[in-house]
């Protein structure tokens, strides 16, 4: 059979009623404990027992800033006043949460940079260690690969020139205007003697019959008397 339900009503054995009020104390308090974890709720338990003895409980902040907050909120009498305040003191919980997690950043940032190492453990110091490794190895790879990138553009900007000057040489070899000059270790040779007087026989009767200049166009040639 399953066990009965206890009749609510004053014990009046004193020592029963003692001890039952030290386990239901501790069970209210355990309660209390619980719904402050998992709900994130400000709870506050003031017990007094039968001989004026004292037991409070306050989950998060102090009894006294429970109790000035529960006299704020009780002094408001609309609801609409009530929910004022409500949203005020969450802004506040919000940024003091804030303010926690900046403090917290701003220390690791100080562990990170080698300050602030004395009160650590080894295995918190073998995690920034870690952490410090991951960071090194990445940064190498990103310097790997934004020097990569430098080079490959270089090396494409420098084939475009040559092939830019290539294609240029290719065009002025082709021209019509370009005729290639036959040089030797005496000076240029222009199918011409150099060293005949101007006006002379030699000149004034041109080229000998069936002897053509293969070197200067057939326009640049003397013309026959």
């Amino acid at each position: 059979m399953g066990r009965g339900r206890v009749q609510l009503k004053r014990i009046e054995n004193k020592i029963n009623r003692q001890v039952t009020f030290s386990k239901r104390r501790a069970g209210l308090l355990k309660k209390a404990n619980e719904i402050s974890v998992l709900c994130d709720a400000d709870v506050a338990v003031i017990v007094f027992s039968s001989r004026g003895k004292l037991t409070e409980y306050a989950s998060n902040s102090s009894m006294k800033g429970v109790i000035q907050r529960y006299e704020r909120y009780s002094s408001f009498g609309t609801e609409s006043d009530r929910t004022s305040l409500e949203l005020n003191e969450s802004g506040c919980l919000e940024s003091r949460k804030l303010q926690t997690m900046a403090d917290d950043l701003h220390i690791n940032i100080r562990h990170m940079m080698g300050e602030d190492l004395d009160t650590l453990t080894t295995k918190q110091l073998e995690q920034i260690e870690q952490q410090l490794e991951d960071a090194l190895q990445r940064i190498r790879s990103r310097k790997t690969q934004v020097m990569s990138d430098k080079i490959a553009a270089l090396q494409k900007e420098l084939h475009l020139r040559d092939t830019n000057m290539a294609h240029g040489n290719l065009q002025q070899q082709s021209s019509p205007f370009f005729l290639p000059i036959p040089f030797s270790s005496t000076g240029p040779q222009f199918g011409i003697c150099q060293n005949r007087e101007v006006g002379s026989e030699d000149e004034s009767r041109g080229p000998p019959p069936g002897r053509t200049n293969s070197i200067l166009p057939h326009w640049m040639l003397p013309r026959q008397q």
